[in-house]
C-alpha cells in the first residue's frame, strides 16, 4: 500500500541518542541498545496489517501448491537464509516448499560480497532459474528498499503472475512500487550509523519469523501449540518430540514411546493411535479420510 512521499531512509541518518557512542562504557553501550532496541516491537506493531495481508498471500500460494521465495542480500540474506533452512525440521516441510535466493550464492553466506547486490538482472535470472509460476510468493527483503538485486527478482516475478511481498526499513523506498504487499518496519536510526546488521536486522528477523511459523500453523503443520510435525533427526528432537506427544495426548512416556515406536515414528499417527486408542495401520486411515487434517482425524 503505498505511503507518503520518499524521504531519506531513516536506517541511513545519523542517531543523536548515540553520539559519543566510542566514549561509552560496555555496559551504557549495551543499555543504550537495549532501548533502541524496544522500537524494533513498536515498527513490528503498526505494520501488522501489512504483514496479515502477506501472512495470507502466502498461505494462498502453499495451498494451491505453490512455493515460498525469499530474495535478499547480506545481512537480510542471511536472516532469510535463517527462517528458511529451520523449517523443515520445525513443520516437517519439504526443502523445496521455502527456499532462499542470496546475491552472491552460497558464499555469500560466509563472505561479504557486498557487490553482488547491486545485479538487477542477476537477481532475475537466480529467480528464473528455479521455474517459478503463478503459483509460487515471492519475498524479497532489503533494509534500504533499493537493492537491485532484490528489485530485480520481483520484478520477474510480477511478470510471472507470482504473489510479491517487499519487506524493508525505508517507507517510501522503490520497493514499494515493485511488491504487491510492502512492510516498511521503520525503527529508526541506528545506533551504529547505517549498520542494518542492528535494528533493521532484528525487524526483519521478527517478521520472517512471524510470517513463517503463521503460515505454516494456518497449513496444519502444528496441533495446538505443538510442534506435531517436528522431525525427529537426534536425541534431543527425539525426546522433544516424546515430550510433545506425552503432552499432547495426555498420555505417560511410557504410552507415548510405546505408540512412537509402533507409528514408525511418526508424531501425527502416534497421537491419533493414543487418542482415538487405535492401532497405526487404523491411524494412517483416519488421518487418510481426514485429507491430512490432524484435528478431523481425532474427531475434535
Amino acid at each position: 500500500m503505498p505511503r507518503s512521499a520518499r524521504r531519506r531512509c531513516a536506517t541511513e541518518q545519523r542517531n543523536p541518542r548515540s553520539k559519543g557512542l566510542d566514549r561509552l562504557s560496555t555496559r551504557a553501550i549495551l543499555q543504550l541498545m537495549n532501548r533502541e532496541d524496544a522500537q524494533v516491537i513498536r515498527a513490528i506493531r503498526r505494520e501488522i496489517p501489512e504483514l496479515t495481508r502477506a501472512g495470507d498471500a502466502i498461505v494462498d500460494a502453499l495451498r494451491s501448491g505453490g512455493r515460498l521465495f525469499y530474495v535478499g542480500a547480506g545481512t537480510s540474506a542471511r536472516l532469510a537464509v535463517l527462517d528458511a533452512v529451520e523449517c523443515p525440521p520445525t513443520f516437517g516441510t519439504p526443502r523445496r516448499l521455502i527456499q532462499p535466493l542470496m546475491a552472491g550464492g552460497s558464499r555469500a553466506l560466509t563472505a561479504a560480497l557486498e557487490s553482488a547486490e547491486d545485479s538487477a538482472a542477476q537477481g532475475a535470472r537466480d529467480l528464473a532459474a528455479k521455474h517459478i509460476s503463478w503459483r509460487d510468493i515471492v519475498v524479497g527483503i532489503t533494509a534500504s528498499g533499493a537493492t537491485p538485486y532484490v528489485l530485480g527478482a520481483l520484478r520477474y516475478a510480477r511478470r510471472k503472475g507470482a504473489a510479491t511481498v517487499g519487506i524493508t526499513s525505508c517507507p517510501g523506498s522503490p520497493l514499494e512500487r515493485v511488491a504487491r504487499i510492502s512492510v516498511a518496519l521503520d525503527a529508526g536510526p541506528e545506533v551504529l550509523t547505517g549498520s542494518t546488521r542492528l535494528k533493521a536486522g532484528t525487524a526483519q528477523k521478527m517478521a520472517l519469523n512471524m510470517l513463517s511459523t503463521a503460515a505454516l500453523v494456518r497449513l496444519g503443520h502444528v496441533y495446538d501449540n505443538w510442534m506435531i510435525d517436528l522431525a525427529l533427526t537426534n536425541r534431543k528432537l527425539r525426546e522433544r518430540g516424546l515430550r510433545i506427544l506425552s503432552q499432547a495426548a495426555g498420555k505417560p512416556l511410557a504410552a507415548a514411546r510405546h505408540a512412537l515406536r509402533q507409528s514408525g515414528h511418526n508424531l501425527r499417527v502416534a497421537l491419533v493411535m493414543l487418542k482415538r486408542n487405535v492401532d497405526a495401520q487404523r491411524a494412517r486411515a483416519l488421518l487418510r479420510n481426514a485429507q491430512g487434517n490432524l484435528r478431523r482425524a481425532l474427531n475434535e
